[in-house]
Formats: structure tokens, sequence, C-alpha cells
């Protein structure tokens, strides 16, 4: 009689996926090689491409580590984020990683959000502007107007974080939990704007960690307008929804 071996696990490592085939094993890979013990749900929106038919076949020779939930259709960054958020309370993970399938993140990065959560940090950032602009393969327009949105930010929400669009974090539960998720309304990138913006509101110990983006090398990257005109006018209509919902926002 065999058993099955049950791998415990902290952290839950959320990757949304569309049309990733061309990284999704081995950005999958490569988290299961790092020394610490991470479980991974990809959260598909029915990619065409396959992508959660691979997922599955991975299933198999990692299973109790490798989980996935495949949504209809395409729905957006920030409610396929929403969707993992609550699967992981649910399953009781203490810290739970936002990170792109498409190697932008680099996956050793995990370790350092992690360790400065452990070190007293609610929730942590990789950050692309703490220390100058850390940012690989991107043309100049590109770069400057993700550095611009941050700046813009800033100066609307008063948050002093250097990287309020990055998608590369690791909140504690204990800031999910406490967050009212269901009242997220950002899909695009806005969406990491408002959760950083809900989390200072709650006075949340916010921590830059700095790191190196490079761009995708193999896929197709997800931007277009609509996305930055969410954020750019979604950031003045967050804060001024705030100012009148104090406590509740």
């Amino acid at each position: 009689m065999t058993s099955k071996t049950v791998f415990v696990a902290d952290g839950l490592v959320i990757i949304p996926t569309y049309n990733e085939i061309e990284n999704i094993e081995a950005i999958i890979k490569t988290v299961f090689d790092l020394k610490k013990d991470f479980h991974i749900l990809i959260v598909d929106d029915n990619s065409p491409d396959g992508t959660a038919a691979n997922v599955r076949q991975l299933q198999e020779e990692f299973a109790g580590r490798l989980f996935l939930e495949v949504r209809k259709e395409k729905s957006g960054l920030g409610t396929a984020y929403i969707h993992g958020f609550k699967w992981a309370l649910q399953k009781g993970y203490d810290y739970i990683f936002e990170m792109d399938a498409d190697f932008s993140h680099k996956p050793s990065d995990l370790l350092r959000l992690h360790r400065a959560c452990l070190n007293g940090a609610d929730v942590a950032i990789g950050s692309r502007y703490k220390k100058g602009v850390n940012v690989v393969n991107w043309p100049l327009s590109r770069i400057l107007l993700s550095y611009g949105a941050s700046f813009y930010v800033k100066l609307i929400t008063g948050m002093r974080i250097h990287d309020p669009t990055a998608g590369f974090m690791c909140y504690k539960k204990e800031v999910l939990q406490a967050l009212d998720l269901d009242a997220v309304r950002f899909i695009g990138y806005a969406f990491q704007i408002e959760m950083k913006f809900r989390a200072y509101l709650k006075k949340f110990k916010i921590e830059e960690v700095s790191i190196i983006f490079t761009d995708r090398v193999n896929g197709k990257s997800k931007m277009n307008s609509s996305i930055v005109r969410e954020a750019v006018l979604g950031v003045i209509s967050m804060k001024i929804r705030s100012l009148f919902r104090k406590k509740t926002f």
C-alpha cells in the first residue's frame, strides 16, 4: 500500500494566463526549482492556445503543488487575481504572491519578497523604480509612460510608493482578509494601483524590494490603450471615492 506525498507550503504563487503556451511550462518548473517550497495556482482565461491543457499535464508531475482554475473567458487581470486571492484564503496560505508568466519577473526574487514579509512588511512590492529605472528591453516611450504613471499616482493618492503599478507582489493573508475584495473595481493594470491604495488606507506596512524587470521574450503583451485609460482616469475617481467613503473604502 502506497501513500500520497503531501507537500506543505506557506506561500502560493498566483499566475494569471491567457495564451502563455510558450512560457508556462518553463515558469512553473523554475519556481519549483527554488530552494523554498511554493505552491502555484494558474488562473487561465480559457486560452485558445492550449495553456490550460499544458498545465493539466504538468499537474501529473507536480501533484499537490500545482493547481489550475480555468475561467470561461478573458475577463481581465484584476478579476483573475481576485479569483486567485479568494482561492488562496480558502486554502489557508499565509503568503500570497502575484507574478507574470512571461519571465518579466525573475522567479528567484520570490524569495526576496517572502523575506521582506517575514521581516515585518505586510505587503512587499517587486519595484522597478526604487533605485532608479531597472527595466530591460522596453522602448523609451514605454518607460516614460510607466515612470510617468508612477509619479502621477503618487501625486494623486499621496502614497510614497515608487512603483504603484507593479504586478510582482507578496501579500500576507491578513491584508487580503482585511480588504473587501468584492469592492475592487478595476480589472486592468489599474487593479494593481487600487490594491496598494486600499492596503495603504488600512495602514498596512508596504515595503518595496528593488528588482530588475525584463520585458517578455516569448508571447504577446496584453497592454493596450483601454488599460492605460482606465489607469489614468480611474486613479482620480478612486481617490475621490476614498474621501467620501473613508470607513468603508
